[in-house]
């Protein structure tokens, strides 16, 4: 007979080769069977023991939630099973505001709560604050934060959920992850002044425990965040000051491009709706129609 399967945790995941934590603490480096890996950090996982510390996955548990970004040509799986994401920022080097506002549109249409950290706060940030009031108007959670001085008003965010740290690179969510979890001894970012952007310094996705009920993903850093896995008609849902204005339109199919009586359009115009968020929903929505090929 062949021993029983292996519940575990994927805790780290390295392109194919992934490590999974067993009930008792042990890791397990495993591989997926067969050619295909969709797995992700985070996952929950069912294993075969081919040697003293390594396995192979048989299976996948069936997942609450899954995070990730896409393009026409494949995915890419971020982390499996979480309740947050952790939007990481800073005011140096710039952040990329389409790029915050694709992490918050996939975490809507996954069913994952957004909390928005704007990072280096020792640095002259009013104006990255005042820009970023407009989520926290829209009631995301936005922390100012110095990660490098004092992670201590973070924990109180992440307790209870299953966080993943998601962001561009040199943004700090390696050194949110020392401050969390000193003994993880990620690598912090070098920023080139010169390139205004960081280094990438965490190249897989990391689970590590804070405690009995809270976990924590770091990812790598993402210059981009492709939306292709959504459907045209996805994305008005996935802007939630749009919701209660669904379906009030003039025309029931209406995409809030350039229809007549459009009920965002004139939210826009009474002031009801910021016109920065109903510009970023239609570059998302004209860039999915190309991408479909279809005409406006």
């Amino acid at each position: 007979m062949s021993p029983p399967a292996l519940a575990g945790t994927v805790v780290a995941a390295f392109g194919r080769s992934y490590d999974v934590e067993l009930a008792d603490g042990s890791v397990l480096s495993c591989f997926p069977r067969g050619k295909r890996s969709e797995i992700a950090c985070g996952d929950q996982v069912r294993i075969s023991r081919t040697s003293d510390n390594q396995g192979v996955i048989d299976a996948v548990d069936p997942r609450s939630t899954l995070f990730y970004r896409s393009d026409a040509w494949r995915q890419k799986l971020i982390a499996a099973n979480v309740t947050q994401i952790v939007v990481v920022l800073a005011a140096s080097p710039s952040y990329y505001e389409d790029l915050l506002t694709r992490c918050l549109v996939a975490a809507e249409q996954a069913g994952i709560r957004g909390l928005i950290i704007l990072n280096k706060c020792d640095l002259d940030v009013a104006a990255a604050l005042d820009s970023l009031r407009l989520y926290e108007q829209l009631g995301y959670t936005l922390l100012p934060l110095t990660a490098a001085t004092d992670v201590a008003p973070l924990r109180p965010h992440l307790a209870g959920h299953t966080s993943v740290l998601v962001g561009q690179s040199g943004m700090g969510k390696s050194t949110i992850i020392n401050g969390l979890v000193p003994a993880a001894r990620a690598a912090t970012a070098e920023i080139s002044a010169v390139l205004d952007s960081g280094k990438h310094t965490t190249t897989h996705a990391r689970l590590y425990r804070l405690d009995a009920d809270s976990r924590i993903i770091d990812s790598p850093g993402m210059q981009e965040f492709g939306l292709h896995h959504l459907r045209v008609d996805d994305f008005d849902q996935a802007f939630v000051e749009f919701r209660p204005l669904i379906g009030r339109c003039r025309f029931a199919n209406c995409r809030h491009l350039s229809e007549p009586d459009c009920a965002i359009v004139a939210a826009v115009d009474r002031g009801d709706v910021n016109p920065r968020r109903l510009a970023s929903y239609r570059r998302m929505v004209e860039e999915r129609l190309r991408s479909e090929g279809t005409k406006r």
